[in-house]
């Protein structure tokens, strides 16, 4: 406390944000290089005694172990949910103020760890990023900044977390910007670039050229080729909808097996063939795809069915074409079966075998085209990761920075462009909002939603108001007017359920007259609600009802149970200060 007050005292806000976000980026970068080095030497240690140029039946047991001792990992030690760790990431800053636990800083590594090293279909890139993030958002909650500020840190840790597992600074602020932070200010910039640098400092210091992914462009760009990816960047756009489609079908499927080992080995059985009969899919996949960037297709098939065809044309492409359509199964049975890692390595996968299978479709068809195979195969990384991800920006600059160059920055944005353009059109939200926004859990673009999001319908309730039992008289319900403070009177049984409302109105030109208060019963008095509230229920759907029914005040109804009335009025009053707080943050 001492620390803090000094600190108001003698560092500004901005300087003291400089100060942290550089500190958060260089955390995460160790945390990414961590991460990195452990899951290498895990599959190094798996895969050192593999005959490559034979059938590997290991396969079929690694993936399967490593979603169970995940499974375990989860249970008995990080104690943690099961889920698209982005789409956590994205749900805390909507819906907790930005506070994400303590926990995720060190729980998505070590999960993904065992995941990814015992060969699951995902990627890296969501655990670091959800690892970089929470350790943004908790040196927020140390130093007691407001929510801006906490979501600010959210962005610089997950731009230091890109930025150190791809070498690429520029690619991570994007990322932060374009996928995190959909509503940062440009003035905001300069912490997330400062994280962003910091975290490629400790990547270059540790790893040097050592990075997940990278590759120098062999091929320049040829302004001929233009019309090829054109028809790429729809065939792109096309794929990222497959993906997306396909992930979530399978998640849904393997959801419905309830028991978690159960599910673990199923769902680990299923990934395991898809890994025996496809090794390329084995892990991240990023090895395979350089083997496709430098030409050698027989490595690409190494250890697999196909090894000793690999030099036939029908065989690459048939395989190849297998592949594209397999992947998104083998990331959502590594998901949806209780393994941890993202989605941002299975597209650049799938993008890449996309791009290169594009070229020897093109090669059949036309023999006398020259197209580039490695520069198709970069930039249908892009296309694919452009549509599932919905962040365009963000692909085109991440493989221009890990080719070193950019020579194919006009390809890259045409088709990632056009990939981004054709998904949109059946796709409106990426896969890591998707399910959030239809949930009500992930608002963009709306301030007025934004707002009602943040209030709390449980916190509003009003229970102020006087109940009567239906048989009671309107003498007694006289009795209740002469002590209350309200004019409406919710009529309640013996069980505690609303069977109507009395008010003021209805009573007042019969309240005074003498002969009636013994004689008429409430319930021949009381009338229905307009509608009822629910304390579970979204705002949106509250504010609803109150436009709808033109009511003022309406019931909440618990499993039956009266609690209270909620009033517009009392929720202008909370919009107004969630409103004023937010200007002020």
């Amino acid at each position: 406390m001492r620390f803090l007050v000094w600190r108001l005292k003698h560092i500004s806000d901005n300087n003291f944000l400089l100060i942290v976000a550089s500190v958060i980026g260089l955390t995460a970068g160790l945390a990414a290089v961590t991460l990195k080095t452990t899951v290498h030497y895990v599959q190094h240690l798996l895969q050192q005694n593999l005959d490559l140029t034979k059938i590997n039946y290991l396969y079929i047991v690694y993936p399967a172990v490593g979603i169970i001792l995940t499974i375990m990992v989860r249970q008995f030690i990080v104690k943690d949910t099961p889920g698209h760790g982005i789409t956590r990431i994205l749900r805390a800053i909507s819906k907790t103020s930005s506070r994400i636990r303590k926990r995720y800083m060190m729980s998505n590594m070590l999960k993904s760890a065992i995941t990814v090293g015992f060969g699951g279909s995902v990627g890296l890139e969501a655990p670091i990023v959800v690892t970089g993030s929470a350790i943004g958002s908790n040196f927020g909650q140390f130093f007691h900044l407001d929510y801006k500020k906490r979501t600010l840190l959210i962005g610089c840790g997950a731009a230091g977390a890109i930025s150190a597992i791809f070498n690429s600074p520029i690619a991570g602020v994007i990322f932060a910007i374009e996928v995190i932070l959909t509503e940062v200010k440009i003035s905001k910039f300069i912490p997330i670039l400062i994280a962003s640098v910091s975290g490629q400092l400790v990547s270059i210091i540790l790893l040097g050229e050592d990075v997940l992914f990278s590759f120098k462009i062999v091929d320049s760009f040829s302004a001929n080729d233009t019309p090829y990816y054109i028809l790429l960047g729809i065939v792109s756009g096309l794929a990222s909808l497959y993906f997306i489609r396909v992930t979530y079908f399978t998640e849904d499927l393997i959801h419905k097996i309830q028991q978690p080992y159960g599910r673990a080995a199923i769902g680990g059985l299923a990934l395991a063939l898809i890994i025996f009969v496809f090794p390329p899919i084995y892990g991240e996949g990023y090895e395979s795809i350089l083997s496709l960037l430098k030409g050698n297709e027989v490595k690409f098939f190494s250890g697999s069915f196909f090894y000793h065809m690999a030099e036939q044309q029908w065989v690459i492409v048939s395989v190849l074409f297998a592949i594209i359509l397999a992947k998104p199964f083998a990331t959502a049975l590594t998901i949806g079966s209780g393994g941890s890692g993202g989605v941002f390595a299975p597209s650049l996968f799938m993008g890449g075998v996309t791009g290169f299978l594009f070229t020897r479709v093109v090669q059949i068809i036309l023999p006398s085209s020259s197209i580039s195979a490695s520069n198709f195969t970069l930039v249908g990384m892009c296309g694919v990761m452009s549509g599932v991800l919905h962040a365009p920006l963000t692909a085109i600059f991440l493989i221009a920075e890990i080719t070193g160059g950019y020579m194919l920055f006009v390809p890259l944005m045409i088709v990632s462009a056009i990939s981004f353009t054709t998904i949109s059109y059946f796709e409106k939200h990426s896969i890591y909002t998707k399910n959030l926004i239809e949930k009500g859990d992930l608002i963009q673009y709306d301030r007025d939603r934004i707002v009602l999001s943040l209030i709390d319908l449980k916190k509003i309730i009003e229970k102020d108001l006087l109940t009567i039992h239906p048989d009671a008289t309107l003498g007694e319900l006289v009795d209740l007017v002469k002590k209350s403070k309200r004019n409406i009177f919710p009529v309640v049984n013996e069980k505690n359920e609303l069977e109507g409302i009395v008010t003021l109105d209805d009573i007042r030109e019969m309240m005074f007259e003498s002969d009636k208060r013994d004689k008429l019963i409430i319930k021949t008095l009381m009338s229905k609600p307009p509608a009822f509230v629910s304390p579970q229920e979204k705002m949106q759907s509250v504010m609803n009802k109150f436009e709808l029914t033109q009511a003022w005040n309406l019931p909440v109804i618990d499993n039956g149970k009266y609690l209270g009335f909620v009033s517009k009025s009392r929720i202008f009053n909370a919009y107004r200060k969630k409103l004023i707080r937010q200007t002020k943050e």
